[in-house]
Order: structure tokens, then sequence, then C-alpha cells
């Protein structure tokens, strides 16, 4: 059982005395934002998932793990696909921390940067996926959200603004790192954030990365991903979020020389990554035959929850914003953990796109 700083025979004992399972190995699956172990046990291979927050995930910004928990809970009398619940542990002398349990999904997210399972690489199935994605959103768009109102927090747009940019503003003065672009950005997005909206459930980082699909010949999804940033708001800041990974044919995009001439130590991979992203987009299957437009998209979303995409170009900058804080913050904790980062070109490229978008160059 080689897990990172387990007590292995302590993590044993706890399965077998709560869940009256007898645990025979665990796998690592992913130890980042959190540390998630797939657990098996004599009856099953891979019958739960061990999630525990890291350290990175100890912020304010975050759910606690006990809130991830009631709202994985709350889910299950709804439409949306997400793990089973199956136990919540505030001890944390069994792993270090607070942690859940739930049931392991078998499928494949897909990451940024990466194609699609080589089953979906045509058109029928490009397509599908990207139906099947904005399907999954529309449901959990559509949730009723007093069930949830207990444990997640409600947000209006400003206040989301107001939450980003301070988490903008914490990142950056702990690298000495003046990012005026992107401050001109926060200063547009707290002039023209839409004083009215409805609200919704929302995931919080709605992406292809955080959705499984099942492993179909066609595509479908087992189940929606990674619920500690769950809150109830509106749920267009989730659309547009989605949207900042679509390519469509002819998109203007970043000029990277720029970026280049600011960082000539930058690793050339990642200046290599880049010119994938500036070429293909976040997703790169979203720029291949068959993959619909971004209008697409908005289409049948309005379809489906009969809402009108306004101020779209507001919450498509809020989403550049949005990741550009996120990468800001991985290098704040780069630095902070005497670690190298090469997060700077991508803080910049994400920068040029949310400058593009609000100055009306990178249009829907």
């Amino acid at each position: 059982m080689a897990t990172p700083d387990i007590d292995a025979a302590g993590l044993e004992t706890f399965f077998s005395r709560e869940l009256d399972a007898d645990v025979v190995e665990t796998e690592v699956i992913h130890d980042g934002l959190n540390l998630s172990l797939a657990v098996s046990t004599a009856e099953t291979e891979r019958a739960f998932v061990l999630r525990r927050p890291n350290k990175f995930r100890r912020r304010s910004t975050f759910n606690g793990v006990a809130q991830e928990y009631g709202v994985l809970e709350r889910l299950r009398d709804t439409a949306v696909d997400a793990p089973e619940p199956v136990l919540l542990c505030e001890d944390d002398s069994v792993v270090g921390d607070p942690f859940l349990v739930m049931t392991h999904l078998d499928g494949e997210a897909v990451p940024l940067g990466s194609d699609l399972p080589e089953r979906f690489r045509n058109r029928t199935a490009r397509r599908e996926v990207a139906t099947r994605l904005i399907n999954s959103l529309t449901d959990l768009h559509a949730v009723e959200t007093e069930p949830f109102a207990d444990v997640c927090d409600r947000r209006s747009v400003r206040e989301q603004v107001d939450r980003i940019v301070e988490q903008f503003d914490d990142a950056t003065s702990a690298t000495d790192r003046e990012n005026a672009p992107l401050r001109r950005v926060a200063d547009w997005l707290r002039e023209n954030a839409p004083a009215d909206s409805r609200t919704a459930l929302v995931h919080g980082d709605y992406r292809p990365g955080n959705v499984l699909f099942a492993d179909a010949d066609r595509p479908e999804i087992a189940g929606v991903l990674d619920w500690e940033t769950a809150f109830l708001g509106d749920p267009l800041v989730e659309l547009g979020y989605l949207l900042l990974r679509w390519r469509d044919d002819g998109d203007p995009t970043p000029a990277l020389g720029g970026i280049r001439s600011r960082h000539p130590d930058a690793d050339e991979d990642v200046l290599a990554d880049l010119e994938v992203m500036n070429d293909r987009g976040l997703a790169p299957f979203t720029s291949d035959p068959g993959s619909p437009s971004r209008r697409d998209l908005v289409g049948r979303y309005e379809e489906r929850t009969e809402t009108a995409f306004e101020n779209e170009r507001f919450y498509r900058a809020f989403a550049a914003f949005v990741l550009a804080t996120v990468w800001e913050d991985l290098h704040r904790h780069r630095i902070e953990t005497g670690e190298e980062s090469s997060w700077e070109p991508y803080i910049d490229y994400m920068t040029e796109t949310a400058t593009g978008i609000v100055d009306g160059e990178f249009p829907l």
C-alpha cells in the first residue's frame, strides 16, 4: 500500500470498522488539490475513492470536506450524475486530516490540453461530447437550490468578483508580481458585473477535466467530480467558464512574441505548450471537425434553460480572470514552498486572453 504519508494499517482498520470492508490495495489517483486514493477491497476492485484535502485546499476559497460531503448527499436525489457519498470522517488521526469516502466511478476525464479518448476522435462523437457536457450543465443548473442552502454559500455576481479579486491581490502581494493589465480587467469586471441574475447550484469548476466519460463506445457521462467549489449563484458564470475552453475557426489569439520576450528564460516545453494552446485552444478537441461552435453551445443552453446568455463579454472575461488568478495562486504556492515555478508565461497568456475579451477583440 504505497501511499504518501498514510498509515496503511490504520486505514485498513478504519475501513474494516466503519464499512465492514477488507482493504487489499490503495492506489493514488491524484495528488494535487486533494489526495485521492482508489481503495480496493477483498470483494471489489476500486470499490471506493478516499478524498483528503491537501494543504493548498485549506483556503477560504474552497469548501470544507464536510460541505463537499453534504453537496454529494443532496445530489443523490437529483438528475446530476456524481459519485455516491459513503462516509465522512472528521477525525484527523486516520490519514492526517478529515476526509470523505465516495463510490468509485469508472471512466475518463479530459484534462486541460488533452485530446478526447481515441474512440471519440470522430465528427459524430465530438458533437456528442459537447452535447453531453451542455446537457449535464443544464441539468445541474435546473436543480432545486433550497436543499443546498445549508451546505453552499450564496453569492451574488459582484460578491464573486470581489472574492476572486481578493484572491488575486493575495497571490500577487505574496510574490511581488504586479500585473497591471489584469488589474484593469478586475476594475472592468467590477464596473460591469450584472446586478440581477437567477440563482442556481453552481459547480464552480465545471470543465472536461472534472467530468468522467463512461467506458462506452458513445460518449456518456458517468459523473461530475470535485465539488469543493460548489455554491449558489449565477449559473451563467459557469457557462462562461466552459466557453473559455472552446476554440472556434478563425478565432483571434494572443500574440506570443511578447510573452517570449518577457520570459526569456522560460522552459521551451512551456512555450511549446502555449503554441499548441494558441493554435487549438485549452481543450484541443474543440477545434477539430464535428465539434460545435461556442454559439451552438450557447444556443443549446438557452433552449434547455430558457435563459438568455446576456452580458456574454462579462462572463467570458470573468472566466479568463478566474483562471489567470488560479494560476497566479499556483505560482504563489510554488514560490512559498521553495519549488520551481513555470506558471508565469501561462498567467500572461490568460491575462492577454482576458484583456482581449474586455476590449472586444475576442468576440463570442
